[in-house]
């Protein structure tokens, strides 16, 4: 977590690390995930998943703006469950994604430090550099965002294919002639 502060210039240590990504196939059963992990290490009872409502098709940027718009918004109303402000939000994708988070993060007026972190070259974007952070693999700092991130990822791949399943075996259903048997 020190390493995170001072590679990323923040001022407090990051004790709580939210991690997002959408999920969706050709935008279809299009979902999104919040891990959580607090001194570095997963707090799976405050993870959330969340259906995206508002956007049709796969578009990870309005995907991204409406998830991290409804959790917020939540954390301003004080709503249970969302109550703790995290020290830093990690995206899971490139500076667009980035981009439409910190849009929230400023509408509300919220001081929370937003960075992505884009599987190719494992770079990390921030709003305050236009280009992106390249750390040595081996760092710890890296692992532990690489692991917030992979986290998020099978958070969201998971509930996605649990809601395509349902689905699929909604669809079966309707067929004449085939039942629970």
């Amino acid at each position: 977590i020190n390493g995170i502060k001072q590679k990323l210039g923040l001022r407090n240590l990051p004790l709580r690390i939210e991690g997002y990504d959408i999920s969706n196939i050709s935008g279809e059963f299009s979902v999104a995930s919040m891990v959580v992990f607090e001194k570095g290490e997963p707090a799976r009872k405050e993870y959330r998943k969340f259906k995206i409502k508002t956007v049709s098709g796969a578009d990870d940027y309005k995907s991204i703006r409406e998830v991290i718009s409804r959790r917020l918004n939540n954390l301003v109303e004080c709503k249970e469950g969302f109550s703790k402000k995290p020290d830093l939000i990690l995206i899971d994708g490139g500076f667009g994604q980035l981009h439409e988070a910190k849009k929230i993060i400023d509408e509300l007026d919220l001081d929370i430090k937003v960075i992505s972190l884009a599987e190719k070259n494992e770079e990390i974007c921030t709003c305050d550099l236009d280009r992106p952070i390249v750390l040595d693999l081996r760092d710890n700092a890296l692992r532990l965002l690489q692991r917030v991130r992979d986290e998020s990822h099978r958070f969201a791949i998971t509930y996605h294919r649990k809601l395509r399943g349902k689905s699929l075996r909604s669809s079966i259903s309707e067929i004449e002639g085939v039942g629970e048997q």
